[in-house]
């Protein structure tokens, strides 16, 4: 059976990847903040019974990405999904406190999780990390606006980058995906898919995630790749 473990795993993006893994048969963590206010994975968890896990974790904590750790001890994860993230700042605001929280959340977090998790990674049979990115992490492409959130998904693509060339001889895969404008909390209602399409198709350049594609900035459309 696959494990899969997502991270903001409670609304939005994070949520459809866990009801698609879960209907698809894998045993799936999924971590949030707050689990005693977590009804949609409650629910979840009632469907599944003991292949939904839920987890708390507070990716800006670096102590609770330590007691994650020591939860999970020695299971091993197959996939290793980094999805937490917040917009940050307004468009067009640059404020030294809120950008540093954007960069902790968007950036280090999943940097600090995948470190934590290695030897989890390591002992899986996949032993795939992804992050969920953006297209807004893309210099060659940037726009106006949204600064402290484009430059903390660039640093997000950056460190992934590395750690696909630095892991690949413990054979761990690194899926950089961006998941398109999807119509969630964070993306807004004039987002241009669902959820839950936005899954099926990160789920499934995930599942065909190889060597030649590790560290690759990919969309969630198959065959589309993203300039840095």
């Amino acid at each position: 059976m696959t494990t899969v473990l997502i991270t903001g795993a409670n609304r939005g993006l994070g949520l459809a990847l866990a009801q698609q893994y879960a209907a698809d048969g894998a045993e799936v963590i999924v971590c949030c903040r707050e689990p005693a206010r977590a009804d949609a994975l409650k629910e979840l968890a009632a469907s599944f019974g003991d292949r939904v896990r839920i987890m708390q974790l507070d990716v800006a904590d670096e102590s609770s990405i330590t007691s994650l750790k020591r939860m999970l001890a020695d299971k091993p994860i197959d996939i290793l999904i980094n999805n937490a993230g917040i917009n940050g700042l307004s468009v067009n605001e640059i404020e030294a406190e809120g950008w540093m929280t954007t960069m902790r959340v968007n950036a280090l977090a999943p940097m600090l999780i995948a470190q934590a998790l290695r030897d989890n990674l390591r002992r899986g049979s996949e032993k795939k990390l992804v992050a969920i990115a953006s297209i807004l992490g893309s210099t060659s492409s940037a726009g106006g606006g949204k600064y402290a959130y484009r430059a903390s998904k660039a640093a997000l693509n950056n460190g992934m980058r590395a750690l696909s060339r630095d892991w690949a001889s413990d054979g761990i895969l690194v899926g950089i995906l961006n998941p398109g404008w999807a119509r969630t909390k964070m993306g807004g209602d004039d987002g241009f898919i669902s959820p839950e399409e936005s899954a099926r198709g990160l789920i499934s350049r995930i599942a065909e995630l190889t060597p030649a594609t590790s560290g690759v900035f990919q969309d969630y459309r198959r065959g589309v790749t993203i300039r840095w």
